[in-house]
């Protein structure tokens, strides 16, 4: 039976069953082929020994990922032959936290928990890092009218959990992969031999999939518009000159419609509110997933004598 969970989180979380594989290869990782082991809690803590543990924020952040502390708990128990683990979590995904607050409260055999311990805290403070990195990007940003955009610059395997915790900290995702937005940068102009090839390429080959450009000058901005694109990436560009352009394709909406307009490139926090300003709708930036440091979360547990 599935592990008690409260509350709900109030973000899409990840696909059930891709977190179901996710949790596998990890608990793989650790313990050695399905069903594993490990050995020292197993020749240390008794099968039938119960008690509770608190996951714990070691540092103020924003939490993430808490919503495959189940799913672990789960799968261990599975594994093991042992009663399911019962979860309640004390914060949403998308908390801000501080250093000492109680995550998630857990309960059921010790083993189950201390064989869960590495697996749950590695998922929950890498999407944690990427939470409060995005935080303070959706802070800086605030009032502009601008959001933080990721990237496909993802950890191998843990895309759909990172891109969660980027929802989580306020951001917003950008295309999954490659297959569901069509993004065509300067070596697809190259190989097509222009701007209007390209797209028209892809608007021949998926017609039902969106084309975004990427464009780093004023011409190939309007070119792109011009053959219908209608988000556009505008690369490295320094301010000045990137309002340049927001201006010129904001001018031409009255005909064109509405083209969502990205800033990408070199971005940082000390500029994100300049670069917002040009009127952008959209900063991307890779540094969310490719970059965060995690954020410490403990599991402290405190056995209860058996009934």
């Amino acid at each position: 039976p599935p592990a008690a969970s409260t509350p709900a989180t109030p973000h899409d979380a990840p696909d059930a069953a891709w977190l179901a594989r996710l949790v596998g290869v990890a608990l793989d990782e650790d313990l050695g082929p399905a069903p594993g082991r490990d050995v020292t809690t197993q020749a240390t803590v008794p099968a039938d020994e119960t008690g509770a543990a608190d996951v714990v924020a070691r540092a103020d952040g924003v939490v993430a990922g808490l919503v495959v502390v189940a799913e672990v708990l789960d799968q261990v128990a599975t594994r093991l032959g042992l009663a399911p683990a019962t979860v309640d979590l004390r914060v949403p995904d998308g908390t801000r936290v501080r250093r000492g607050d109680v995550l998630a409260t857990i309960a059921g055999p010790v083993q189950v928990l201390l064989v869960a311990e590495r697996t749950l805290l590695n998922l929950v403070s890498r999407a944690s890092g990427v939470a409060t990195h995005t935080r303070r990007w959706a802070d800086a940003l605030g009032g502009t009218g601008a959001q933080v955009l990721d990237t496909r610059k993802t950890t191998p395997g843990l895309r759909a959990l990172e891109k969660y915790a980027v929802r989580c900290g306020g951001g917003t995702n950008k295309r999954m992969g490659l297959y569901d937005v069509a993004m065509v940068k300067d070596n697809h102009v190259v190989a097509a031999g222009s701007v209007a090839a390209a797209v028209e390429a892809v608007r021949t080959r998926f017609p039902h999939v969106t084309i975004q450009v990427e464009a780093d000058t004023l011409a190939q901005a309007l070119e792109a518009v011009e053959v219908g694109a209608r988000f556009l990436l505008l690369d490295n560009m320094p301010p000045a000159v990137l309002a340049e352009v927001v201006a010129a394709v904001r001018a031409g909406e009255a005909r064109t419609g509405r083209v969502e307009l990205e800033a990408t490139g070199n971005l940082t926090l000390d500029v994100a509110a300049d670069v917002a300003r040009t009127g952008v709708d959209y900063l991307s930036v890779g540094a969310l997933t490719h970059s965060s440091p995690i954020l410490d979360v403990a599991l402290d547990l405190t056995p209860a004598a058996t009934s």
